[in-house]
């Protein structure tokens, strides 16, 4: 795989691309700053990007809204943003223009090399890989101000490890369930989110992890999770 990074610690950016050259990849370019990302991107057309949120000049959301520019530019770009705190404007922000072929990882993830190229292979195969901490921290702020009393506490267990990205499989391993019951669970979702089912289990995956991050209306046209409901 092509890669583009953006990093502005050049002892972190160095250890990226180490360690996805010793895995294989290419790394076509390594950025250290906001406004290199976009001319990298043109330049080299690669499979994927690895950005951080916060690039100089400002430190503040360069990396972001490099995602941000790149998706609308590329919109087939499979982006996994790094970040060093849970930033939940940040990650709202990116989800809000589609959920296929986006990764959004703590810092900490990189260090544990399966999980992080695991997110890598995911979002380039156009799902999704939220870490576990930005999607419990979205969910607490969004159950805070709107709970959701529909949904059964089981079903919220298996809606918020969608949105980390799992299969069904990988669910029912997780809660010590059958996917037959995960199948029910998401569908009882699907249900109580009122989505149609005309738009594909896919279609209604996505939508329903959005809802619940309170994205629903930029999604219209992705899908992306890499197992039907």
């Amino acid at each position: 795989m092509r890669i583009v990074i953006a990093e502005d610690n050049a002892l972190l950016r160095e250890g990226i691309v180490l360690l996805l050259t010793n895995n294989g990849h290419e790394v076509v370019a390594s950025c250290a700053a906001g406004p290199e990302v976009l001319a990298a991107l043109r330049k080299h057309r690669p499979d994927a990007a690895v950005l951080d949120v916060r690039l100089p000049p400002t430190f503040r959301d360069e990396g972001l809204r490099a995602a941000v520019e790149a998706r609308c530019e590329f919109p087939e770009l499979p982006i996994l943003v790094l970040s060093q705190y849970v930033e939940q404007t940040y990650a709202t922000q990116l989800l809000a223009h589609g959920a296929r072929g986006i990764g959004y990882l703590l810092k900490d993830r990189v260090g544990r090399v399966e999980h992080f190229l695991e997110a890598l292979d995911r979002i380039s195969s156009g799902g999704t890989a939220l870490d576990p901490e930005v999607v419990t921290q979205i969910l607490s702020q969004k159950a805070a101000s709107r709970p959701l009393e529909n949904l059964t506490p089981r079903e919220h267990e298996v809606l918020e490890l969608m949105a980390q990205g799992l299969t069904n499989n990988a669910i029912a391993e997780r809660l010590t369930i059958t996917e037959r019951a995960v199948s029910k669970h998401i569908r009882g979702v699907f249900d109580k989110f009122g989505l149609p089912p005309d738009g594909g289990n896919l279609h209604r995956r996505v939508l329903a992890v959005l809802t619940y991050l309170g994205n629903a209306g930029a999604t219209g046209k992705d899908g992306g999770q890499q197992a039907p409901g």
